[in-house]
């Protein structure tokens, strides 16, 4: 492939290759046949970790895809922005309505929406009666008030990852505390939701479907169907297996192998004098890489970190360092490189993985603004 081909050309091996990142999902994925997993078939040890904001995001699609009645949510909302959003007038349309809602709903409470007036003057009539039956289903509230709060805990998560002063443990720390947030509402927060969406419903004049009745789908033949009730369906179809579903994925994106060594790594942080130093997680990190570290050398490594961090914390010049990489540089500048010489090679290696936060990536986009094709 193009890779060796590259490698082959200045004399490199993709054998010694010990770190690997990407731009975007689509190289991770399907377009270039999991570029990284070809790799790794060749080489075990060129680790990659994608980013941890976007691995959030390709969870939460993944459930969207994934189950037909959210997929189906996030269309027709897409196809409400696209109606509404389509001119100037129905967009100030939109505007006039919510003011007026606000000021009024105490009075009465009974406003046309928007989409309802659509329906009675506009190109897009019919598309905007079919969302208007859609949106004043119990199935649209209940699947909106359910996406709702779920992604209410993954927006935490979200802005959280993508701040360019995460640290790892930090990282982690939110991830294991937005999975225990959707296990606690997966078994204690059904009776909220659905007394949430019921009063919604009942405000806004939706009919609401008693629970211990038998569930009808809408369109669907009834012939060889398994008969369920409505409880079933919306607690055990829809709910369990929504939040399921993104558990699975959160697991599957945010699991202890492929974090590991980000967080063994995060023992070499400088800040507040190596307060995050830990020897025995520094060892583990080294072991993740044989062929640098072998046997005798792990046990050589574990005595040269012991005088390697007694150094750094009474050395005042390495007192102010805050990253890894500043840690290196002053390293090499003092020649503590050839004293440490595998700390100093733990350090390199480390350096390779990609950095979790969304800041790299933010700095691929940008160079988007003044890459074109011949200045490739």
């Amino acid at each position: 492939m193009g890779i060796e081909t590259l490698f082959s050309k200045y004399n490199l091996s993709i054998s010694r290759l010990r770190g690997q990142g990407y731009y975007g999902a689509s190289n991770m994925r399907g377009r270039f046949n999991e570029l990284k997993t070809l790799i790794l078939k060749d080489n075990e040890y060129a680790f990659h970790v994608h980013c941890f904001a976007h691995q959030l995001q390709l969870a939460l699609v993944a459930v969207a895809k994934k189950d037909t009645n959210i997929e189906r949510l996030f269309l027709k909302v897409s196809c409400v922005i696209n109606i509404v959003g389509w001119s100037l007038r129905c967009r100030d349309l939109l505007n006039e309505k919510q003011a007026l809602k606000v000021k009024k709903a105490i009075e009465s409470g009974e406003l046309s929406t928007v989409l309802e007036d659509l329906t009675k003057n506009s190109d897009n009539r019919v598309e905007a009666g079919d969302l208007v039956d859609y949106m004043t289903s119990f199935d649209f509230a209940f699947n909106l008030h359910m996406m709702k709060n779920i992604l209410g805990i993954t927006f935490e998560l979200s802005q959280a990852l993508q701040r360019k002063d995460q640290d790892i443990i930090n990282a982690m720390s939110l991830v294991h505390l937005s999975k225990r947030r959707l296990l606690l509402i997966r078994n204690n927060g059904w009776d909220n939701l659905l007394d949430e969406d019921s009063h919604f419903c009942i405000v806004h004049n939706i009919n609401v479907p008693n629970m211990e009745e038998k569930f009808v789908a809408r369109g669907r033949s009834r012939r060889n169907v398994q008969e369920i009730t409505n409880l079933f369906h919306y607690r055990v179809e829809l709910f369990y297996a929504i939040i399921d579903l993104q558990l699975l994925e959160l697991n599957s994106r945010f699991n202890e192998g492929n974090t590991e060594s980000l967080i063994c790594m995060a023992s070499l942080n400088p800040s507040d004098c190596f307060q995050a130093f830990d020897k025995g997680k520094l060892v583990r990190l080294a072991q993740f890489y044989p062929l640098e570290f072998s046997s005798t050398d792990l046990k050589a490594l574990e005595l040269q970190l012991d005088s390697y961090i007694d150094d750094m914390r009474l050395d005042s010049y390495f007192s102010e360092l805050n990253d890894i990489t500043s840690v290196v540089q002053k390293i090499v500048e003092k020649k503590k490189h050839l004293i440490y010489s595998l700390v100093s090679l733990l350090i390199t290696l480390a350096l390779t993985l990609q950095v979790v936060s969304a800041s790299v990536e933010r700095a691929f986009f940008a160079m988007k603004i003044v890459k074109t094709h011949l200045r490739n």
